[in-house]
């Protein structure tokens, strides 16, 4: 009998890593993305996304969706977390996942909130799925290869404790390099000039994923099965995190603007993206 307990409690456990292993950022990193775009949506994006979201903050459903994507009700949106591009293929030339993936998901939840005849509810789930997709989008292991689950089976060792490449990058490697709040964050690292914040926003969502998947080639080419990784790679990888989390924040707000304020500056029609 005890032990069949132990069996249960050891088999749960593995089913808790393996849906762990699944989150993007982890809740720091999508709190940061969220907190970026909040810091740069108008007056009037803000108060729409206000409006949609019930007066609650977009960070406050940054990590809704992970937990979501778990519960029967929300089980669709399993394969939107990611978009996989394996060693042999190309962004363009990879096959397209049945169900969707992240590109597709963003794309279709910015004309959910585009569209004036979906009902608040509609709009309100988009809103949530939105705020976490993009920051999914530009987690490089996100956009990793299919063959191994996105570095779930890519075996490394960090800090002498065995674990593999996709959960490094969901939050240990963000972690270490720094023991910040998400409001901290922001403001140590989201430090672009203008022209700097215009170029960020350039090209349009399969612009933005081809960038994060040649990330995720170079994380590839340096971290191979067994590595053993440390100080060393916390420096190398830090800087690249902090620009992705910028570039996912930063793009999240120019959908937004784009989206509720015609009066944005940089404004692109939403069916553009």
């Amino acid at each position: 009998m005890i032990g069949c307990v132990i069996r249960r409690a050891v088999f749960a456990s593995a089913a808790l890593c393996t849906a762990l292993y699944g989150f993007a950022w982890g809740q720091k990193g999508h709190d940061v993305t969220a907190y970026i775009a909040e810091q740069h949506l108008t007056e009037v994006t803000a108060e729409a996304v206000g409006r949609v979201l019930d007066g609650m903050s977009p960070v406050y459903w940054a990590n809704w969706l992970d937990n979501a994507s778990h519960t029967p009700e929300y089980a669709y949106s399993k394969t939107w977390h990611y978009k996989n591009v394996d060693a042999d293929k190309t962004y363009l030339t990879q096959p397209q996942a049945p169900d969707g993936d992240v590109v597709t998901a963003v794309r279709y939840n910015i004309g959910v909130l585009s569209d004036p005849a979906k009902s608040h509810e509609e709009q309100a789930l988009a809103m949530k799925m939105l705020v976490h997709l993009v920051g999914d989008m530009h987690q490089p292991m996100h956009m990793g290869h299919a063959t191994d689950l996105g570095g779930n089976r890519v075996k490394v060792r960090y800090f002498g404790r065995d674990t593999n490449l996709h959960s490094i990058w969901d939050s240990n490697l963000l972690e270490s390099a720094h023991r910040w709040s998400y409001t901290e964050w922001q403001q140590q690292i989201d430090r672009m000039d203008d022209a700097e914040g215009v170029v960020a926003v350039g090209g349009n969502l399969d612009d933005w994923a081809r960038r994060t998947q040649e990330v995720a080639a170079r994380v590839y080419d340096e971290t191979p099965d067994g590595s053993s990784l440390s100080y060393n790679q916390v420096a190398r990888w830090a800087p690249v995190i902090e620009e992705q989390l910028v570039l996912g924040g930063r793009r999240l707000a120019h959908i937004l603007n784009s989206i509720y304020d015609p009066g944005y500056t940089h404004r692109k029609n939403p069916s553009d993206f």
